[in-house]
């Protein structure tokens, strides 16, 4: 299976789009950047099925395997199966009989999605700047990129970050300052595959922009 992540990137943003459009002819109050990530996270599902792939949500990391109950673990958001799968081999399951059957973690890709919102609602206050804005970038996206990068059993993989900014100009410039923080931090990542497009401003964000940052695992440097 080859893996194309401006393929994903470009299904994920049509997906987002597509119900951003949606919310407006509903004339919505809320729209794509009140989502919360659970909610981007059925989005995104749903898009990447009508774009013939088919994703997992909530999977646990591969790598993973001593906990000692399937409840435990870190999972990862959405999983896309490779071609001729519908689920993973169980690791838990390895030493049954139906354990091997499924599709090899290393072939699906492992994707973490984090959403950044420049403008946002914060609690019960009114519509505005988001104090959270550049750690929601910094602190846990880039944990997020360590889970998938520090997981021996994956192959491929990436991080989709959403992010709701006041305009264009803004998004490019604030994804670059991200993508400069997390090479200086020493993170395994290649180039971004980047779409994005309008968004109705009914908070400050018009603008919605969709980065697919793929990881190389430490499997990767182990072949």
């Amino acid at each position: 299976m080859v893996w194309r992540p401006e393929s994903i990137c470009l299904a994920a943003a049509d997906a987002l789009s597509a119900r951003a459009r949606d919310l407006d002819e509903e004339q919505s109050t809320a729209g794509l950047d009140a989502l919360d990530e659970v909610a981007l996270h059925a989005v995104l599902a749903r898009g990447f099925v009508d774009a013939g792939l088919t994703p997992a949500p909530e999977q646990r990391y591969p790598g993973r395997r001593a906990r000692a109950r399937r409840s435990e673990g870190e999972r990862c958001d959405l999983v896309l199966l490779p071609d001729g799968a519908d689920h993973l081999t169980d690791p838990l399951a390895a030493d049954t009989l139906f354990g091997d059957r499924g599709a090899d973690p290393a072939d699906a890709f492992w994707l973490e999605v984090k959403a950044a919102h420049q403008y946002a609602v914060i609690g019960d206050a009114a519509a505005g700047p988001n104090p959270g804005y550049s750690g929601q970038l910094l602190s846990a996206a880039t944990a997020d990129l360590r889970k998938i990068a520090g997981d021996p059993a994956i192959r491929f993989g990436g991080l989709l970050l959403v992010l709701f900014t006041a305009d264009e100009p803004t998004a490019g410039h604030d994804l670059g300052v991200w993508l400069s923080r997390c090479l200086d931090r020493g993170l395994p990542i290649g180039a971004p595959a980047v779409e994005g497009f309008d968004i109705t401003d009914r908070i400050g964000n018009t603008r919605c922009t969709v980065a697919l940052t793929p990881v190389r695992s430490t499997r990767d440097h182990a072949e």
